[in-house]
């Protein structure tokens, strides 16, 4: 009974992980499906989920481990992540500290950009001073990497080298992002760029989005297939609310400090696990839920007050 609330409460953190982190990814294809085609607005919404859920959310954990055991080669990595065999799993365990580091300063990192630099509703006190001290973000992560860096090559040199693949997968990413926004206002003024043009160019987007869902996963479980099917659940919510629900989840303006909160924690939690200090399993999902939780509560409390002040006016 214990292994089976174990398991729910897994899926359930990382479905909600999933959609919360996904929510700015599903109001960049809101805005575009707007100007494409009834037919091409069907397809990416019916494929769109094949790709997003299988290809992109199925392969990269299985790539990722992968990259940690190259001995089993890629069809056995997808054996093994499938296997229940212990000896397996010990080995995938025994091989996580590079994936958990370079996965926890990936999170770490991202949380700090939206901290310091990225406008935001201030759902605490502390985001307005903060942001405007946005300058020291890039002092901060730079003696945060050094530090890391520093105390992992005594452990071992893989984890030293895993926090440096976070931090450069951030900074890719990121700079990616930056020009997909410039790119998105593009597109949406020009009404001459083909359908085929914007599904391309969602898909891609979709795919630089799932590399939070999937870093973030691995802090909950290292099992392939919960990870799949936790993702894949979220994903599919996130196309739901593409469709119908999109300006409703707009109006609850604090999700994403949830979702930032959500991955600073998890991201701490990964780092931590890499150093050997083993977190139990479930404070991953109880402080992902926890805290999208209040957040979603306080946007749903404004939200009443604002309409109860507009009533009386």
């Amino acid at each position: 009974m214990p292994e089976i609330f174990f398991l729910i409460l897994t899926l359930v953190g990382l479905s909600l992980f999933e959609i919360v982190t996904s929510v700015d990814n599903a109001v960049i294809n809101a805005d575009v499906l707007r100007t494409m085609s009834k037919q091409a607005r069907r397809w990416f919404l019916i494929w769109g989920i094949f790709i997003a859920v299988f290809l992109i959310r199925g392969l990269l954990p299985l790539i990722i481990v992968y990259s940690l055991n190259p001995q089993l080669g890629f069809w056995g990595t997808m054996t093994a992540a499938f296997n229940e065999d212990p000896a397996i799993s010990q080995a995938i365990e025994n091989s996580a500290p590079p994936l958990l580091m370079a996965g926890g300063i990936f999170l770490i990192f991202l949380f700090l950009h939206w901290l310091f630099l990225e406008p935001k509703y201030y759902g605490l006190m502390v985001e307005n001073y903060i942001e405007r001290k946005g300058v020291w973000f890039f002092a901060l992560v730079s003696v945060l990497l050094t530090t890391i860096v520093w105390y992992s090559i005594h452990i071992n040199p893989l984890m030293a080298f895993g926090a440096v693949v976070g931090s450069s997968i951030f900074f890719i990413v990121h700079g990616f992002r930056e020009n997909a926004e410039k790119k998105e206002a593009e597109m949406l003024e020009n009404s001459k760029m083909s359908d085929w043009s914007k599904i391309m160019y969602l898909e891609v987007i979709d795919a630089s989005f799932s590399i939070d869902g999937v870093f973030g996963a691995f802090a909950f479980t290292l099992s392939v297939p919960i990870i799949l099917i936790g993702n894949g659940m979220g994903a599919v919510v996130v196309r739901q609310l593409t469709v119908s629900n999109i300006e409703n989840v707009k109006k609850y303006k604090y999700l994403k400090n949830g979702a930032m909160y959500s991955v600073a924690f998890l991201g701490t939690i990964m780092v931590m696990d890499s150093f050997g200090m083993h977190i139990p399993p479930w404070i991953s999902p109880i402080i992902t839920i926890l805290l999208i939780s209040y957040f979603f509560w306080k946007s749903k409390n404004e939200l009443s007050l604002a309409k109860s002040a507009k009533t009386k006016t």
